[in-house]
């Protein structure tokens, strides 16, 4: 078993704090300075798509998932997922899927600080296509969530296509 490089770690974690911090930063000035009083602000309107800043609560994961099982329980789970991250972080060799995992354990903190302040995650960037009062919304989203999903395509790019090391990917499992 391999063991990351002390800076690899430092630097992943380091950006996971940084996420943190962005993330917290933007929720209060869009939650305390912008949308006081709550509206929706036309930020980006494109054509038939734009980009509004609302205010949401999501009480659930991802997409709203698990809505309604309680902020301690979803907070717990984060907290155990991103320690696993973290033993994780500690053997990747290669800095892809090292700084990917910190994305990942930010946005999730940054999540968890949310639902243990609020109960609920405060979303707020609201993306849409269509015209119309009908148009189709992406669910409302933040900087953590964006941070996760970054990650996680990050870890999914290293897996196919960053194959070295004898058949190994850079996250010391065999290559598809």
């Amino acid at each position: 078993m391999r063991i990351a490089s002390a800076a690899l770690f430092r630097n992943a974690v380091i950006l996971a704090g940084l996420i943190i911090v962005a993330d917290q930063f933007t929720k209060w000035l869009v939650m305390v300075e912008i949308m006081n009083p709550p509206r929706v602000i036309e930020v980006l309107p494109i054509g038939n798509m734009g980009l509004n800043l609302v205010m949401a609560w999501n009480t659930g994961v991802s997409f709203s998932m698990l809505r309604g099982t309680g902020p301690w329980l979803l907070s717990g789970l984060a907290i155990a997922v991103s320690i696993g991250l973290l033993v994780w972080l500690g053997r990747l060799t290669a800095r892809l899927p090292g700084y990917a995992v910190g994305l990942i354990i930010g946005g999730a903190l940054g999540n968890v600080i949310d639902r243990l302040r609020f109960g609920a995650v405060f979303d707020f960037i609201d993306f849409y296509v269509g015209a119309s009062p009908d148009s189709w919304h992406w669910p409302a989203f933040n900087l953590a969530d964006s941070a996760i999903t970054v990650g996680v395509v990050l870890l999914l790019f290293d897996a196919l296509f960053q194959s070295t090391d004898k058949g190994k990917n850079s996250a010391g499992s065999e290559a598809p």
